[in-house]
């Protein structure tokens, strides 16, 4: 049986001050049962019969995930619910509020515009909500953000061009900050979506490029991602180490994965958290950042992330800095932003080896 590592007071808060950056939450996945049902009785929404009547049954319910299709059905029902800017403003508002406390200073959020266009909900109502969370979070949280659109990597290639023809100008004028694809891995490889990517690339050379490649598929998803849609960070990306070429790449270029401990375990990419690769991409210099991907729906927000993956591996103090520097190193950040949070990350290791002697 694999160990199980304590996390006393003085580690949670230890983790808890650690500097966070995220780059693998879907704001989408902030949907809280209890906000689900609110947005609900606003908007008399009809959901499926065989849907849960209560958020407390809800919450049951996604303890129940049998693998990403499972929860995929549940993510895009809940979807219906959010209908106007204040909806969204809500939901990404929510999102940041709770991150806030647990150490979170910038975060790269993923959204689904095809997930709500096709609902007839104009590209400028949820993206207005969004950066209106955003700059209310500079404002009164200090936490900075960035916007990635992504694909619906099951919805055909056609819709995915037109999404991005629809989001122009949202880029030109630095509302979006990156490119993403999200939704079932396996039936839809990356090579699909190369004329997609190359769209974004040729115009916006400046945006950033990411994937979900390497949960699902094997690692061939991600050197496809690599090379066939020139992604400069890969989401996910646990299978990489099933190729030491693959790993050996990972590390020379500093691509950094996004690693989502409590999604893979809640969708059965890992029965144990133990079985992440961590140690190995630790020892092989890949570096990774920790991340919550649907929070709302694995009811592990950030430091949850962080606290199991400690009671799991119970790395040392300096190893859970490198992981946080990684984190920083890796954002689509200014130099001089970066080197803030860096410093922090030194400051937070002085105070608590002090406590620790």
């Amino acid at each position: 049986m694999p160990a199980i590592y304590e996390c006393d007071s003085h580690m949670t808060q230890f983790l808890t001050e650690l500097p966070k950056c995220e780059h693998h939450v879907h704001l989408e996945g902030t949907l809280s049962p209890s906000l689900l049902f609110k947005l609900i009785s606003k908007h008399n929404v009809e959901l499926p019969s065989d849907f849960p009547s209560t958020p407390e049954a809800l919450e049951i319910r996604y303890n129940q995930f049998t693998d990403l299709d499972d929860f995929l059905h549940f993510y895009y029902i809940g979807m219906n619910v959010l209908k106007d800017e204040d909806d969204f403003f809500q939901l990404a508002w929510e999102y940041f509020q709770t991150a806030a406390t647990q150490g979170l200073h910038h975060a790269e959020t993923f959204f689904d515009p095809q997930g709500h266009l096709c609902r007839g909900i104009e590209f400028e109502t949820f993206l207005n909500g969004f950066t209106r969370a955003a700059a209310k979070a500079k404002q009164e949280l200090g936490i900075t953000s960035k916007l990635i659109m992504c694909l619906l990597r099951h919805l055909p290639v056609p819709d995915c061009l037109e999404t991005i023809d629809l989001a122009h100008k949202h880029y030109e004028s630095g509302a979006i900050h990156g490119l993403g694809l999200d939704s079932s891995e396996k039936p839809f490889p990356p090579h699909l979506f190369a004329e997609c990517y190359g769209k974004i690339k040729d115009k916006f050379p400046h945006v950033g490029l990411t994937a979900h490649a390497g949960e699902e598929g094997g690692p061939e998803f991600v050197t496809n991602s690599l090379d066939l849609l020139n992604v400069t960070r890969i989401d996910h990306g646990v299978n990489s180490v099933k190729d030491q070429e693959l790993m050996k790449r990972l590390a020379a270029n500093r691509t950094m994965l996004s690693v989502c401990p409590m999604s893979n375990l809640k969708l059965r990419v890992v029965s144990d958290l133990s079985q992440l690769p961590l140690k190995e991409l630790l020892d092989a210099g890949v570096p990774f950042s920790i991340n919550s991907d649907d929070p709302a729906y694995f009811n592990s927000y950030i430091l949850e992330n962080y606290v199991q993956v400690h009671k799991h591996f119970g790395f040392d103090l300096k190893t859970w800095c490198r992981i946080s520097k990684f984190g920083i190193e890796g954002s689509w950040i200014e130099d001089d932003h970066k080197k803030q949070l860096l410093q922090k990350v030194d400051d937070v290791y002085k105070k608590f080896l002090y406590i620790e002697n």
